[in-house]
Parts: C-alpha cells; structure tokens; sequence
C-alpha cells in the first residue's frame, strides 16, 4: 500500500487471492503462544502490523477480487476497499467469539460501512452470510459469475482509468480527512481541497479537452 502510495504511475490497486479460501484471517496458532519458526527468509516486522492501518493515506481506488470465502480479519481488508467484486462462491464469516475471541479491530472497520445494529449482530452470534447477503448490507459491491470475474474487474479499472487520477487521489484525501474536521469548518475545508485540486495538471487538462471536445490526457499530477 505505501509503494502504491508513492508511485505516481499506480493509479489503483487489486487485492486478489488464488486457492480455496480468499482471506482465513489471523493464525490462531501465534494467538496461543504456538508461533512456528519463520522459515520464509523474509524478516518479521520490528512491530506489529495493524492491517486496517494499510489503508490510510492511500488515496487511491483499492478494488478488492472476491473468488472465495472470507474469514474473520480478512473484513479489515474487504472494508478498507472502495470496490469489492465477489463471486457466488464468496462467504463472509466472522467466528471469532465461537473461538472465545471478539473482532474488535473488524467490528471497527465495518461501523464505517454498515449499520450499528448490523455489525453488532454479526460480531456477537458470529455467523456466516452469503455473497448476496453481504450485497444486501453493502459490503460488497458487486455479485459477478466466477467466469466473468476477471472481465469485470478489468472493465471497472478501465472505467477509473478514465477519469482523473489527480482529483481521485485528492478527493479520497477529502473523504478521510474530512471525519476529523469539526461540522463548522466542513465546507470551508472541501472548499480548500476544491481550491488545490483546481490547481492540479490534470485540471488543466481536463478544462482545456472539454472546451477542445476532445478526451483528457491525465498525468495523474
């Protein structure tokens, strides 16, 4: 997430799996003091990660493709998303209070896309719901059949590719600051951000190919 924060060439960004299962969330081994060695070769982190913390400050569309079940933590990468395109085949569970464990950092990042109530319910009987269900609710975003997936996905990239990546970043910065802004100073605040975006190439741009009738060329500065 932060080198596609700092590459002005990534314009969004994909969060897929391959296998049986999309996301099984934390190991409960490492929960229970039974950690295995890290034989990878990749060197642990110096402090814990807090995946919901990935999200912040990315300011780019994060499209999440959903082949398979999701299980507990793999809601803090579902939520984090903008788009969430999922299969059929795609369940959402969270178990954690049938294991004696309660998912406090998922319960958070769900009450920004869900309903109190909603999420309470879910969090505390610990069940499963199907993709259509999650539609329902909106944590996804769209039902797809398996074999079109993959079509879709690129369908829907190619349709925020044309757009500008420059107002997108700027307006997703917008969007997460804006929650910490008091109620008073929220218009003077979107009319900052209005301000700077206008400043931006691809405003030029996007103003001059309009007058011209033509496509915008987007630098994405």
């Amino acid at each position: 997430m932060s080198y596609a924060h700092h590459q002005p060439e990534v314009w969004a960004i994909v969060l897929a799996a391959q296998g049986d299962v999309w996301c099984a969330g934390a190991d409960l081994k490492a929960m229970r003091g039974q950690e295995e060695a890290n034989h990878s070769g990749v060197p642990m982190p110096e402090s814990p990660i807090v995946i919901g913390d990935l999200f912040v400050k990315v300011h780019k569309p994060v499209v999440a493709r959903v082949h398979a079940p999701v299980y507990a933590g793999g809601h803090l990468l579902i939520a984090g998303c903008h788009f969430v395109l999922a299969t059929e085949r795609a369940t959402f569970s969270l178990p954690e209070v049938k294991r004696g464990l309660f998912p406090f950092q998922v319960m958070e990042m769900l009450l920004k896309i869900l309903p109190v109530r909603v999420v309470l319910d879910w969090c505390i009987r610990g069940g499963s719901i199907s993709a259509t269900q999650a539609q329902t609710w909106g944590l996804v975003s769209e039902l797809c059949p398996e074999a079109e997936l993959d079509t879709r996905l690129e369908s829907l990239l190619e349709e925020i590719k044309q757009n500008s990546p420059a107002a997108i970043r700027l307006g997703l910065k917008a969007f997460e600051e804006m929650r910490s802004v008091p109620e008073a100073q929220k218009q003077a605040f979107l009319k900052q951000m209005l301000d700077q975006t206008i400043q931006t190439q691809d405003a030029q741009e996007g103003l001059k190919a309009f007058a011209e009738k033509r496509p915008p060329l987007w630098q994405g500065i």
